[in-house]
């Protein structure tokens, strides 16, 4: 376990409580998990990096254990409870400075732990139906949370008695009417205060608590679908949204405009993210694929059947290694998958029938028909 755990580069959480981690080069997929005690009490909400040498992996789970893995070891080390599971599964998680670790719920309670206390050292309630709690990649201490009828906010986690950004309501529409809230996701844009988020209203926002203006100063849409997770480049001045159709594009954050699409998917979108370094964007779903497509030309570099439902994903800042041409890679791929159906034919118990025996008639079995009337 201990070979299989350092050769993957993407770590995936599925509904059914396993870790799965994929080896590009070699198109394998390991899962990390006791099957005796598998439940679906146990199910992957959250994935973060416990280190910065990545290291550790921290895998929240629906039952409210936060669960420590060693990528060098191959197992969990530790496991730890952080929160009630009547509180709601995990929105998000994320740690902070090492040993401690942020959670929040989806009833808002937004809790640090430390490895020293038995209780969470901070706590507050960022209101209810939460749905992401996001970590600044610049201050540890600075994180955004959102959800359904629940403004987009900013909290300093040295200051939590208040938020230090709360966003206004939209304005109402042309018929007066309310416009009502559903954050989805939400990312910090490198190099800027700015913030950008996805609603269930197939919108896309960006906020700057910098200026006095509490409204978005971006506005966009995509598609008639919700939207469920979005991840931003390296470069910062795109974005890449998925919905619940399987759709997923990139929009450019200066004008609002769509630059593309990527193909290929054929479920809703549960967790997008891009890697730190190479132009790859790598997403996860319903239909139990890990897809990884290119930023330039928008063509499928890898895609491995991992046969669960998958909720989050998590990918390392190394390079991702196996890449290959877009087009030879969609090849790759569905032979991939049929190498994977006929693996799981191969296994199956076969079962032997005997043959039913035909009774031979005397005609050779053809049936004699008897004319009608008299000599």
């Amino acid at each position: 376990m201990d070979e299989r755990s350092r050769l993957c580069s993407v770590w995936l959480g599925s509904e059914t409580g396993i870790l799965k981690g994929v080896d590009l080069d070699r198109k394998q997929a390991f899962n990390f998990c006791n099957t005796r005690t598998l439940s679906r009490e146990q199910e992957v909400r959250a994935l973060c990096w416990g280190d910065t040498a990545e290291s550790e992996l921290l895998v929240g789970c629906s039952d409210g254990t936060v669960r420590t893995f060693s990528t060098e070891k191959g197992v969990f080390t530790e496991a730890r409870s952080c929160g009630d599971p009547q509180e709601g599964c995990f929105s998000g998680l994320a740690s902070l400075r090492g040993s401690a670790i942020i959670t929040c719920v989806e009833c808002g309670k937004l809790r640090v732990w430390r490895e020293d206390s038995s209780g969470p050292v901070a706590e507050l309630d960022a209101g209810s139906n939460v749905c992401r709690m996001r970590q600044s990649p610049v201050d540890q201490n600075r994180v955004a949370t959102g959800g359904k009828e629940n403004g987009l906010k900013l909290w300093d986690l040295e200051r939590p008695e208040k938020p230090v950004f709360t966003a206004k309501n939209l304005r109402d529409d042309w018929l007066d009417l309310r416009r009502p809230h559903w954050v989805k996701d939400m990312s910090f844009i490198p190099d800027s205060d700015k913030v950008v988020t996805c609603t269930g209203y197939h919108q896309v926002h960006v906020f700057d608590p910098s200026t006095p203006q509490r409204r978005p100063v971006l506005e966009a849409e995509f598609g008639e679908y919700p939207l469920t997770a979005l991840s931003l480049p390296a470069a910062g001045d795109t974005v890449v949204v998925g919905n619940t159709q399987g759709q997923i594009a990139l929009l450019d954050l200066r004008k609002g405009l769509v630059r593309g699409c990527l193909k290929g998917l054929s479920g809703g979108v549960r967790a997008l993210q891009c890697h730190a370094s190479q132009p790859l964007v790598a997403s996860c779903g319903l239909d139990r694929f890990l897809r990884i497509h290119s930023l330039k030309d928008r063509k499928l570099q890898h895609k491995v059947y991992l046969k669960s439902r998958l909720n989050c994903l998590l990918l390392a800042s190394r390079e991702l290694q196996g890449g290959r041409a877009g087009g030879s890679a969609e090849g790759g791929a569905e032979q991939e998958v049929k190498e994977e159906e006929d693996e799981v034919w191969n296994s199956m118990e076969q079962v032997e029938e005997e043959a039913m025996k035909r009774k031979a008639t005397g005609g050779g079995g053809e049936e004699v028909k008897r004319k009608k009337g008299g000599d």
